[in-house]
């Protein structure tokens, strides 16, 4: 699902008071830490199907010509299947990350304790949605 003038809130039960960088053990990062690293080092660039695609071709480690040789056939592939939103995404729930969408549907993340965060999260822009992150445990 693909937002636009949208906020995506850090989950009511996320565990960290802050933007946490998200650290892995693990030789091959997940998804949330491509994600995370995506967004951080390109703010604004990709809307929610190419992260998606972007974070695809990372974690199964496509290599590069094969990339742009099979394109259309990866996407259409990985697309023809849904994928959940960013509201599930472990930045918002676990790592205190809130996601904005802007008007093109291209995303940012802002740490919970950012000015940015603050201000999307206030109201006083009326033309965004705010929605929240989904919770880890039910209520």
């Amino acid at each position: 699902m693909s937002y636009s003038n949208t906020f995506i809130r850090v989950a009511a039960d996320c565990p960290v008071e802050t933007g946490t960088v998200p650290v892995t053990a693990k030789l091959q990062p997940p998804a949330h830490i491509i994600q995370y690293e995506l967004l951080m080092d390109n703010p604004y660039r990709f809307t929610h199907e190419e992260l998606l695609y972007e974070v695809h071709v990372r974690h199964k480690q496509i290599p590069e010509e094969e990339r742009s040789a099979r394109k259309a056939e990866i996407w259409d592939g990985l697309f023809s299947k849904n994928h959940p939103c960013l509201r599930a995404s472990m930045l918002p729930k676990r790592y205190g990350w809130g996601v904005h969408f802007d008007a093109d549907g291209e995303i940012a993340i802002y740490g919970k304790e950012s000015p940015e965060y603050d201000r999307f999260t206030s109201g006083a822009d009326s033309g965004l949605t705010l929605l929240n992150a989904m919770r880890s445990k039910r209520s």
